[in-house]
């Protein structure tokens, strides 16, 4: 009993066994501290019975009388420091169209502008919405993305812009993804800027040819050029929504500011129901102090414009352009795949499109 029990010790002449037989706080204390069976001795209320039914996930460490009590689950924290949203899968659409216009737009360069729409659209198709991706950049990466060879085509966008005699539908094309189609672009579209400066109402130029095909689709993504010439105001103006990617470094936080500007311009002359979606944290590593700074500035300035979702760095990512389709069917269960169908029900959460 001393091994069992150290510190207690039987008093004089009194056996061991008629102690613990005559002093249930004994055979309490023991029976707590070695794991005894219980069944051998009379409970006067087993625990068993005093324990009441809660959820398995609410149970915490029992209190000292043995009950377990039901607490409220604590948020889990997302990577922007803010508790995570709950973004179900939306429902399936009954009919389609009218198209809500998306602009991904950012002037720097290298922010994941292409990257994001190619895998937010094909995020979009998984989920039963009819895209178009719209390349609007002159580099036509977005066409290179989804395995379009721009030198091959014979008419672009850059003809829908400038001719009257090209019908978009030529211009379409549809790609590995069911429900997802490209209208393509390659390096002619540089000239259009110049070239639309002589036209009337040349900032609306890109609606009007998206008005034709706007009752076909669900969402219309727009890759814009990296620059805030007269290319990306036609993308401002034809839109309803603007994107904002954002590279977790210090010169992509700058042009921030710069293109908040610019999106305020659009709506006081152009585009009045234009609205920012949201700011979109890209190439995010977790692992370097500099880049959870700037994510953590970056939602101390702009709060809940900031994206719960954040697109982290992968070498997944240059893989998916040299294959020609997006990571939801190169990688599919990769973390940068799950990234962008979070990404695609957050945004469909934030427009109510569901």
């Amino acid at each position: 009993m001393q091994e069992l029990h150290e510190g207690s010790k039987a008093p004089p002449n009194v056996p061991a066994t008629d102690l613990m037989a005559s002093s249930p706080t004994v055979v309490a204390d023991l029976t707590d501290e070695h794991y005894l069976d219980p069944a051998n001795f009379e409970w006067p209320l087993l625990r068993s019975e005093q324990q009441t039914e809660v959820g398995v996930d609410s149970v915490v460490a029992a209190p000292p009388d043995g009950i377990p009590q039901s607490v409220d689950a604590e948020p889990v924290i997302g990577p922007t420091g803010r508790p995570w949203p709950d973004l179900p899968t939306p429902p399936p659409l009954t009919e389609h169209g009218p198209a809500l216009i998306i602009a991904m737009c950012n002037q720097k360069g290298g922010v994941g502008k292409t990257t994001t729409t190619i895998n937010l659209g094909a995020a979009l198709a998984e989920l039963g919405r009819h895209v178009l991706l719209v390349d609007f950049d002159p580099q036509g990466s977005l066409s290179v993305g989804l395995g379009v060879n721009p030198h091959t085509l014979s008419v672009s966008i850059y003809n829908l812009l400038l001719s009257r005699d090209t019908s978009i539908d030529d211009v379409i094309n549809q790609t590995n993804v069911p429900g997802l189609d490209i209208l393509p672009s390659n390096i002619d579209l540089s000239a259009a800027e110049i070239q639309l400066v002589s036209e009337v109402a040349r900032e609306q130029t890109l609606v009007r040819l998206l008005e034709a095909v706007r009752s076909r689709y669900d969402v219309i993504l727009i890759d814009c050029a990296p620059s805030l010439g007269l290319l990306t105001i036609n993308a401002l103006t034809a839109a309803d929504r603007v994107i904002m990617p954002l590279e977790c470094e210090f010169f992509a936080l700058r042009g921030i500011a710069l293109l908040t500007d610019t999106i305020a311009k659009v709506q006081d002359r152009l585009n009045p129901s234009l609205e920012i979606l949201g700011i979109l944290g890209t190439m995010y590593d977790p692992r370097t102090l500099h880049s959870r700074e700037v994510l953590e500035r970056v939602v101390e300035a702009f709060g809940e414009q900031v994206f719960h979702t954040v697109i982290r760095r992968t070498v997944k990512f240059p893989e998916t352009t040299v294959a020609g389709e997006p990571i939801t069917t190169y990688a599919p269960t990769s973390p940068g795949a799950e990234a962008h169908r979070s990404l695609a029900r957050e945004v469909l959460a934030r427009c109510r499109v569901v």
